[in-house]
């Protein structure tokens, strides 16, 4: 796959990991997006969501930063929260759901989005 390819469909991974959190935590997704760390609860959904980047795709620390435009520390950081919280026997099958629906989602097609739905 080729980088161009590959960044795609992890900016597509990464909006997806962070509707999943947005959803789940009741925070819009223009908060996540969002350039600075915002609210408290913005940033916590997307500390989640970077988590879920890395866990349930198996993205690098350093694919994580780039498709959420953050460096790759804060990323790190992140995930040190998420696994510290999963010594919490809720939190962490909340995050295992969560992993689960990121997971079953189909793959990224950037490639050959543009002819999907078309009549052959």
């Amino acid at each position: 796959m080729s980088r161009d390819l590959r960044n795609g469909a992890d900016r597509a991974r990464a909006e997806l990991a962070m509707s999943l959190t947005g959803y789940a935590l009741d925070v819009p997704l223009g908060e996540l997006r969002g350039a600075t760390r915002g609210s408290t609860d913005a940033a916590f959904a997307r500390q989640a969501a970077m988590y879920l980047s890395h866990v349930a795709f198996g993205m690098s620390l350093a694919r994580v930063a780039a498709a959420f435009q953050r460096d790759r520390s804060t990323v790190a950081h992140a995930c040190h929260v998420m696994e510290d919280r999963r010594d919490d026997a809720g939190f962490d099958a909340w995050l295992e759901a969560l992993e689960a629906s990121a997971r079953s989602a189909p793959q990224p097609q950037i490639a050959t989005l543009s002819g999907l739905g078309r009549a052959a």
